[in-house]
């Protein structure tokens, strides 16, 4: 049980020890700075511990994100500190020295400790309160003025409104979030966890897809509801994690997993429904997940390529196309749709879910291509214009985060190595496009197995090597892990549809899908701050020009036997499958990674 150390005399008639109980801690008083640091050394080193003024007037909640919340190592309000065991040495150390001679002892001692730990050099969390209330009285007057705004405010009110993203689709904000946030505090009375409810977000959605593949119209209808059902879900284990600050690092892992599995899954489903009815759209559904994929690809490496631009000296603000999207902000209408027309998770489950349930699987992979594709130019369109009018130094962490999302293999390091970085940074993106435009063209140009296409696929790795060959620094080199993405992905659609054989486009779909779920798992660990996944994962696997160069030898080889190219690609899936998944999930349950919620982008 964690403790907390409540100093100072107590006060008549103040509740703050029963609502520290409340929220789970174990309750020792401490007259003074003596008798708080002797306190904390009887407190193991492994435990979390807090310090609370005993005069401490506030909401309940806002003594809850002071501490409770695992995300921080230390975290505070006016009046109240909690360390975890990452910084209790900072804190052990600023108790020592709240006792020495020359103690400054004007403030809160748990305001003097959380300076003093600050000054240190630990970061100290300290959570926006808004309408919340959190402070020390300094006589009778001020207690009861302080008393009176608590009960002013309904901090449950407050907690239930926070549990809501702050910045959300519209289809999420008014037709979801509404209800979902009730469910979520109904999930948290009952002792829920998040990673249950996401969990059964999960099980849910493969229902969904399981009736999709009925190709029934009454499996069409539940399928619809029942996607619906778990996208409710899956609005619900992130709000009960923040109403609840249940944050965890296997909760970041499943969330940023799953609804990529559960809409992949989805698509299957429809095609296997609509093979059923003799519609085959294993094409359509492959699209549809390279599409989805490379548009998220463009968001993670423009967000990782200007997330320290500021900090190099470029302001977020410093270009015309930022400039008019700020005065766009500032009227209410077009924050909603622009956040509509490009269709985030929220609004394409719902079109996917009505389409599923009134027309037919190809009819939805229709609307989702054309709807992605918009939602895809528009953003990527917008991006290369601030890019490009706005002069930002990229820094070695960005050149090195899209590195490691360009996702380069050991045939691509080579390159690289020989060159020495003697190629031009700005130039890296033209080459990476230059690259993937041969690899796609050639694939959908040159018959199925034809020898020349291993000539253009070496010509790609070459291309892949030069354009990583130097720091990746120029204004547009974000754009080289989609383009590489894009390259991939679509030669393995192209050989599995031009082998014209059963089972081949479904191969492709589950190796992309593996591939891509390497990708995801990239992306992830790199916004956690624990970098990319080793490189012994990335050797393993060939790299994306690895696998390219591998698929055009197969298609050659296997050209007088299109029959076994499914098995192919199916061996290579399984492959790619189980070392990147025993990896992943090794590393998200083991290695004490930092919890990663996404909090404002609609994915």
């Amino acid at each position: 049980m964690p403790t907390v150390i409540l100093t100072g005399l107590p006060v008549p008639g103040s509740p703050l020890s029963d609502e520290l109980r409340s929220l789970g801690f174990e309750v020792r008083p401490a007259t003074g700075p003596e008798d708080a640091a002797a306190a904390l050394a009887a407190v193991p080193a492994g435990e979390r511990v807090a310090v609370v003024d005993s005069a401490f007037v506030g909401h309940v909640h806002a003594l809850r994100l002071a501490l409770t919340d695992p995300r921080f190592d230390a975290c505070a309000v006016p009046g109240a500190l909690a360390v975890l065991p990452g910084a209790r040495d900072a804190l052990d150390k600023a108790a020592a020295l709240a006792t020495g001679a020359g103690a400054d002892g004007a403030g809160p001692y748990a305001d003097r400790l959380a300076a003093s730990v600050e000054a240190a050099g630990t970061a100290v969390q300290r959570p926006e309160l808004g309408t919340l209330v959190a402070t020390v009285p300094a006589g009778p007057a001020d207690r009861e003025a302080a008393t009176a705004a608590v009960a002013a405010v309904d901090d449950e009110a407050v907690r239930l409104r926070t549990a809501v993203k702050s910045r959300d689709g519209f289809f999420t904000t008014f037709f979801i979030s509404p209800y979902s946030r009730h469910i979520a505090r109904w999930c948290a009375r009952r002792g829920l966890t998040p990673n249950q409810v996401t969990t059964a977000s999960l099980i849910t959605a493969l229902i969904a897809a399981g009736c999709a593949a009925t190709g029934e119209r009454w499996g069409y209808v539940a399928a619809g509801v029942l996607l619906l059902v778990s996208f409710v879900l899956d609005c619900t284990d992130g709000q009960l994690a923040r109403y609840s600050l249940q944050y965890s690092t296997m909760g970041a892992w499943l969330d940023a997993t799953f609804d990529r599995a559960k809409e992949y899954s989805f698509y299957a489903g429809l095609a296997l429904g609509a093979a059923r009815n003799g519609d085959d759209v294993w094409a359509l559904a492959v699209g549809a997940m390279i599409l989805m994929t490379c548009r998220h690809v463009v968001d993670f490496s423009f967000n990782e390529a200007n997330h320290d631009a500021t900090a190099a000296g470029a302001s977020p603000s410093g270009s015309p196309t930022a400039a008019l999207s700020a005065k766009l902000d500032n009227v209410g209408w077009t924050v909603w749709v622009r956040r509509m027309i490009i269709l985030p998770i929220g609004e394409r489950w719902a079109m996917i879910a009505v389409l599923t349930a009134l027309t037919t699987p190809r009819i939805v992979f229709y609307a989702l291509l054309a709807g992605c594709a918009f939602g895809a130019l528009y953003t990527t369109a917008g991006r290369v214009l601030r890019s490009l009018t706005r002069k930002a130094t990229r820094t070695d962490r960005a050149a090195q985060a899209l590195a490691d999302l360009s996702d380069s293999g050991p045939l691509a390091e080579l390159q690289g190595r020989l060159l020495r970085g003697r190629a031009g940074s700005f130039g890296s993106v033209y080459v990476a496009a230059l690259g993937a435009v041969l690899m796609i063209g050639a694939a959908l140009w040159l018959p199925f197995g034809d020898p020349r296409l291993i000539a253009v696929a070496v010509i790609y790795v070459m291309a892949s090597g030069l354009a990583v060959a130097a720091p990746l620094k120029g204004a547009l080199d974000w754009l080289i892990p989609p383009l590489f993405r894009a390259a991939e992905y679509v030669t393995v659609l192209v050989l599995a549809a031009k082998a014209d054989v059963p089972g081949a486009l479904p191969a492709a779909f589950g190796l992309i899908a593996a591939v891509a779920y390497h990708h995801y798992d990239t992306v992830y660990r790199i916004r956690g701050g624990t970098g990319a996944p080793p490189h012994w994962l990335v050797r393993t696997i060939g790299g994306h020009e690895g696998r390219v160069l591998l698929l055009t030898v197969l298609a050659a080889v296997l050209a007088s036997r299109e029959a076994d190219f499914p098995v192919a690609l199916t061996a290579a899936a399984v492959f790619v499958a189980l070392v990147v998944l025993v990896e992943s999930i090794r590393f998200w349950v083991s290695s004490g990674a930092p919890a990663v919620h996404d909090e404002g982008e609609p994915a």
